[in-house]
């Protein structure tokens, strides 16, 4: 299970994921059937999105356990860049559709 912030067009967006990474080929497939053609994603730390959002994180754990997907566990972009630090975020990764 990984944490991941995508900054998009609208703003940042918090993701957990069980893909091995974000440049996992379905994930990039899974933001473009939302719309999101054109973003930069970092993960983050899981513990702290443990910490931040209880019930609701490991209700997307357990939905997530047995499949490669992804779930929105924040959509508040205010409440998320208050709540991580950009200096935690690891290596960001771009993505724009060509």
């Amino acid at each position: 299970m990984k944490g991941i912030m995508v900054f998009t067009g609208t703003g940042p967006l918090l993701f957990l994921i069980s893909y091995p990474t974000i440049m996992d080929p379905n994930f990039i497939k899974k933001m473009k059937e939302k719309g999101i053609k054109k973003f930069i994603a970092c993960e983050i730390p899981i513990d702290q999105c443990e910490n931040l959002y209880g019930s609701n994180y490991y209700d997307i754990v357990r939905d997530l356990r047995d499949v490669n997907d992804m779930r929105v566990l924040d959509y508040d972009g205010h409440r998320i860049l208050n709540n991580f630090s950009l200096k935690r975020m690891g290596f960001p990764y771009i993505y724009e559709e060509e």
